[in-house]
């Protein structure tokens, strides 16, 4: 069992930055490959990024490569995602996964935060 609780999410002006933090559950954390996701109102939650367990490998979706960076620290069970020059188009709730398959799916991923809103404004 894993439990991961989201936070630092907030309302932000656009070409801001802001960075959202998940903290898990359990002292086998760095196994997991951990991604985010994200959801707007009516839509498709989305991929957005990915690290893989130890030595792993990151992945962006188009959208966001270039400002956003997942990282982790296993020392503290937290995985982050540094998001810079935001912009209105990346509101939406923000959720963190993990699970032993990771990658782009939301289907490999076996467990889920609760999600934490973000909010930019133009």
């Amino acid at each position: 069992q894993v439990q991961l609780v989201e936070s630092g999410g907030g309302l932000v002006q656009a070409g801001d930055s802001l960075r959202l933090s998940c903290a898990a559950s359990g002292r086998t954390f760095s196994v997991y490959g951990m991604g985010w996701f994200r959801q707007a109102p009516g839509e498709e939650r989305e991929f957005v990024a990915s690290l893989g367990g130890s030595g792993g490998t990151t992945y962006y979706a188009r959208s966001v490569k270039g400002r956003f960076t997942i990282s982790r620290d296993n020392a503290k069970n937290t995985v982050y995602l540094q998001m810079n020059s935001l912009k209105p188009e990346d509101t939406a709730n923000y959720y963190c996964a993990a699970g032993l398959g990771g990658g782009v799916n939301p289907g490999l991923y076996d467990y889920w935060g609760q999600g934490t809103q973000v909010t930019v404004s133009s």
